[in-house]
């Protein structure tokens, strides 16, 4: 299953376009981006760590990210999908990060990625980050390469540098993450339209970059960012966000009301609910076993 989606996504690379992959986070967001028509799904940390009641601040263990893992995967299988995962740092040193790519490979994942924060992490989007060296960090990326099981498996590459050294800063360590074995590189947290540019521009590799609303980096059209020179465009956050404000404007109405008739927010119907999660699949399942 791995194979075919990471060759999956090294053809979507090659060809003209941007991927554009939205943030999941279980199952159930998987379901709902995988039937809106999209053809990769990025699996978020920091979406994975707030559905959990924590911050994203590397609280999780790799074990508890895995379970995610495995329920986005699941929930898309049959579907072509493909799955990109958020590997935060490897989860330590050089050795965890060799066990970290073999463990999300083993899941299914068509790639990952690592970022050049010290262990634990902070959300790219917030202050005060520190990095490890330009060496470590390669030393983590030659030992993600190595522990692939299958070479079209996709090393992501992140680098934080722009907040903590500045942008020439951050395509310095581009350039040595690349010849260390990235396949793509994810300059996290531009904070210029500039920016944006000046990295697509610096850098002849496939680049991803994040985007979401109301972060340190301004929100442009998927359209523009392919002009850029980008190839892959994730937002993680904005389905999660969408469904917290929803669900906090159900639970105040039933808490004043106790109803939710009055809330005002688009809820999927009875029927819509069962066939996001395939009820008629597993009750034909159900029948078919039945002695």
């Amino acid at each position: 299953m791995n194979g075919a989606g990471a060759r999956a996504l090294r053809t979507m690379l090659r060809q003209p376009g941007i991927v554009v992959a939205p943030g999941v986070y279980d199952g159930l967001s998987a379901r709902i981006a995988a039937a809106a028509g999209f053809g990769a799904l990025y699996v978020s940390g920091g979406a994975v760590a707030r559905s959990g009641g924590v911050p994203d601040l590397g609280l999780l263990t790799m074990t508890e990210v895995l379970g995610r893992i495995r329920e986005v995967v699941d929930a898309v299988a049959e579907t072509g999908i493909v799955v990109i995962a958020d590997a935060d740092t490897g989860y330590g040193n050089a050795l965890n990060t060799r066990r970290t790519v073999r463990e999300f490979e083993r899941l299914g994942v068509a790639a990952l990625h690592i970022e050049d924060q010290v262990t634990p992490k902070k959300c790219g989007h917030y202050d005060d980050k520190a990095l490890i060296s330009t060496a470590e960090m390669c030393g983590k990326i030659r030992a993600a390469t190595d522990a692939r099981i299958d070479d079209d498996t996709v090393l992501i590459v992140r680098t934080d540098a722009i907040a903590t050294d500045g942008l020439d800063a951050a395509l310095e360590r581009g350039a040595r993450y690349v010849e260390a074995g990235a396949d793509v590189l994810f300059v996290e947290a531009p904070t210029s339209r500039e920016e944006i540019v000046r990295i697509g521009a610096a850098l002849d590799v496939p680049l991803l970059i994040n985007m979401f609303a109301g972060g340190k980096t301004p929100q442009l059209p998927a359209g523009e960012l392919e002009a850029a020179g980008y190839k892959l465009m994730i937002a993680p956050s904005d389905l999660q966000r969408a469904a917290m404000a929803a669900m906090r404007a159900v639970a105040k109405e039933l808490k004043e009301t106790g109803s939710t008739a009055g809330a005002g927010v688009p809820m999927a119907a009875f029927a819509e609910r069962d066939e996001l999660v395939a009820l008629a699949e597993f009750q034909r399942l159900e029948a078919r076993y039945a002695s």
